[in-house]
C-alpha cells in the first residue's frame, strides 16, 4: 500500500524545537499532553495556526481569537478545501522527507542501474526476499533504459542466513554485478553468505536494519520513492501495475 510518510516515519526527524518561544498558554497546554509544536502559521478567522506533532503525525491546531481555546485538526472552508494540509505539508511533512532521504542516500546500498538516471528509488531488500525479486524484475525496464536507479539498501531479516548473503554482497568486488547475477538467477540463486562477517559490514547491515524500522517499515521490500510533487512516498511490497508507474516514473 502506498501513502504519504507518516506514523512511526515522522519520528525518526526531530527538528530543533522551538523551545525558546513563550508559546500561548492554550498551545502549551496541548504541548504537555505531548504533542510537539513546530511553528505557527496564517489562518483565517481570526484563527492563530500552529503546526505540531503528535504520536508521530503532523497535526493543525486553531488558537480562537480570545487566546483561550485551541481547536485540533483539519479546517475546511466553505468549498470544502482543507487549508491545514499545506502548511502541515510545508511545516512539517517536506522537512522531515528530505531528512529522511538524506539518510538513505548516506546509508549503506547497492546500486541498480546508471549513476546518471534521473529517477532515483530506494528500496530495504533481503537477499531472500522473494518479492523483492519480483521488484527487481517489474523494474527491469526502466532500470535498462537508464530512466531509474534502484538502490538496494541491504538488511538481513527473512532467514537465518539472510545476514550472512546481505554480507556476501556487499562485500562482492563488484556489487552491481553480484546483485544483478543473484537476481537475475531467483530461485536458482547460487549466493553463499559469509562464514565470517567482517564487523564493518556487519555494522553496515545493522544501521540499515536500524534505519527500516525508524522509517516505519517491517517488511521487505520497503520502497521509498517521489511522488509526481516531490514528495517522499511509500510502497510495501511489491507493487501492482499501476503502482508500478507511479512508482517508476515516465519511459524514455
Amino acid at each position: 500500500m502506498q501513502r504519504h510518510l507518516t506514523a512511526l516515519l515522522f519520528t525518526l526527524f526531530a527538528m530543533p524545537l522551538a523551545q525558546a518561544q513563550e508559546w500561548p498558554a492554550a498551545i502549551k497546554a496541548v504541548e504537555a499532553r505531548g504533542a510537539e509544536i513546530i511553528q505557527r502559521f496564517d489562518a483565517p478567522s481570526g484563527l492563530q495556526g500552529y503546526a505540531a506533532r503528535y504520536n508521530g503525525q503532523g497535526v493543525a491546531l486553531y488558537l480562537t481569537a480570545d487566546g483561550q481555546h485551541v481547536l485540533v485538526g483539519s479546517l475546511l472552508n466553505a468549498q470544502g478545501e482543507d487549508l491545514s494540509q499545506q502548511p502541515l505539508d510545508r511545516l512539517v511533512y517536506e522537512p522531515l522527507a528530505k531528512e529522511m532521504l538524506g539518510k538513505l542516500e548516506r546509508s549503506t546500498w547497492i546500486a541498480d542501474g546508471s549513476a546518471q538516471a534521473p529517477r532515483i528509488i530506494y528500496l530495504f531488500s533481503d537477499p531472500n526476499c522473494p518479492y523483492c525479486n519480483l521488484f527487481w524484475k517489474q523494474a527491469r525496464p526502466w532500470v535498462e533504459a537508464g530512466d531509474v536507479q534502484l538502490r538496494h539498501v541491504m538488511v538481513g531479516m527473512l532467514r537465518q542466513d539472510s545476514v550472512a548473503k546481505a554480507a556476501a554482497l556487499l562485500s562482492a568486488e563488484d556489487r552491481q554485478a553480484a546483485l544483478h547475477e543473484h537476481e537475475s538467477a531467483g530461485k536458482a540463486s547460487q549466493l553463499q553468505g559469509l562464514k565470517q562477517i567482517p564487523a564493518a559490514i556487519q555494522q553496515q547491515l545493522d544501521s540499515n536494519l536500524g534505519l527500516m524500522a525508524e522509517m516505519g517499515a517491517s517488511a521487505t521490500p520497503a520502497i521509498f520513492y517521489p511522488d509526481e510533487n516531490g514528495q517522499l512516498r511509500q510502497q510495501r511490497g511489491a507493487p501492482s501495475p499501476d503502482v508500478l508507474k507511479q512508482i517508476m516514473g515516465p519511459r524514455s
